[in-house]
């Protein structure tokens, strides 16, 4: 469909596209069918003869809407036609071949010179490249990418906000067992092989709702919510446990893979459940390594 806009409209348009100029640009009647629309617009709504438009110049503005968000935009075109100035709004377009892809629109009326509305100007623009960007930047952000967990930026934000919302819940950390000593004696691409190996069997011994990090070096921590202390126990000594029945050896085999683990209640204050799991982890070391310990009591003196 080609684009003619009058004077008007022009000057509409130019106040409404100083920001950009690369958005699709439509034009509809009162009732919201689409009159005229850039090329952008081609890839979405229905392929032609997909409705029924007898007597209709174009599809209709909610073609293109996925179902969800039809009821949003009907309504922002009729406070555009009742003279609102419709600020930009987030939808997901539908194309030819079903997909979804994300745009915001921006919506005013057009008016005669007696100032009665006669159409809906709109400027839409494509959020995918956008989103894609904000999905790598938040990937870049919170993810460790050699394990693909969430990373300790992402760990104490999660952590601090269970505490916040005052859920129960339990710390892990764990430890590979002598690491230093695996980069240094087999080199970082092995040592890099153990970190996958291990982050791996996390994910496949824990729960779907416990929430996996890498903290540090070949440090891991996990969340795990509304469990005791003797589920969590349970829970985590099966992974020291069965990542030592594995008998995972590095390379030639001389050398299997162990952890250390720990666990400690989640309370009231992120440094004091971090500082309790941490003294755990370093009992577990202190003692051989290859196991798990729970934090030790606070007990409290008498008299």
């Amino acid at each position: 469909m080609g684009m003619n806009f009058t004077f008007q409209e022009s000057s509409v348009l130019y106040g409404m596209l100083a920001e950009s100029a690369t958005d699709v640009i439509l034009k509809t009647d009162p009732k919201g069918f689409i009159v005229h629309a850039t090329s952008g617009m081609s890839e979405l709504g229905p392929r032609d003869g997909a409705r029924e438009t007898a007597g209709l110049v174009g599809p209709h503005l909610l073609d293109i809407v996925a179902p969800e968000a039809k009821q949003q935009i009907s309504r922002a075109h009729a406070r555009a036609m009742a003279g609102e100035d419709v600020d930009w709004i987030e939808f997901p377009a539908v194309t030819h071949d079903e997909r979804k892809r994300w745009f915001e629109i921006r919506l005013r009326a057009l008016l005669r010179h007696d100032g009665a509305p006669y159409g809906v100007l709109g400027i839409m623009r494509n959020l995918d490249e956008l989103r894609s960007l904000s999905e790598r930047l938040f990937s870049a952000t919170y993810t460790d990418p050699l394990t693909g967990l969430t990373n300790r930026t992402a760990f104490v934000s999660m952590l601090d906000h269970m505490i916040e919302a005052e859920m129960d819940g339990c710390l892990a950390l764990f430890s590979i067992d002598f690491f230093r000593t695996i980069n240094m004696q087999y080199g970082q691409s092995v040592g890099d092989d153990v970190l996958r190996v291990f982050a791996d069997l996390l994910r496949e011994l824990l729960r779907s709702e416990d929430i996996i990090s890498r903290i540090g070096s070949e440090r891991f921590a996990v969340i795990l919510p509304r469990v005791t202390a003797a589920e969590a126990e349970g829970i985590c000594r099966r992974v020291v446990t069965t990542l030592a029945e594995l008998k995972q050896t590095v390379v030639d085999g001389s050398f299997a893979m162990t952890a250390s683990g720990s666990v400690a209640r989640i309370g009231t204050s992120l440094d004091s459940t971090i500082e309790r799991a941490e003294m755990a982890l370093f009992v577990a070391k202190a003692k051989g390594r290859n196991r798990l310990e729970m934090e030790k009591p606070v007990r409290l003196a008498v008299g």
